[in-house]
């Protein structure tokens, strides 16, 4: 099982890649093209070229966890737009949005919630 916690670091790939990919070609996609140590328990999210399909990379200690959605009529509506960084960081709430086919740019959530230091 998968836990996402507001701690859980989520890399999206702007650019698409290669559906043809499994496990093993997306870890070296993670490190040559998004300079991301894939073993370090991050989300990695992908798109393909016509925005219909998405796939998410997780290693969860003993291996890998690869998922596919698979949109039956539309295509995402939203991606991050290519910059000067081969990823964007989303939280949690925004990745959810995200696999709903929702933008999360226009999302509005609470702030994260931080201990406070006792005096």
């Amino acid at each position: 099982m998968i836990q996402l916690t507001g701690q859980t670091k989520i890399l999206v790939a702007v650019d698409p890649v290669d559906f043809r990919n499994g496990i093993d070609g997306l870890v070296g996609l993670c490190r040559r093209e998004l300079k991301a140590d894939p073993f370090e328990g991050c989300v990695f999210v992908f798109r393909n070229r016509s925005r219909q399909a998405i796939k998410i990379l997780v290693y969860d200690g003993q291996g890998f966890w690869l998922h596919q959605k698979r949109l039956s009529r539309s295509r995402f509506t939203w991606w991050p737009q290519k910059g000067d960084r081969a990823t964007e960081e989303l939280e949690v709430y925004e990745l959810q949005l995200l696999l709903w086919n929702g933008d999360p740019r226009f999302a509005r959530a609470a702030g994260q919630w931080r201990k406070i230091q006792a005096g």
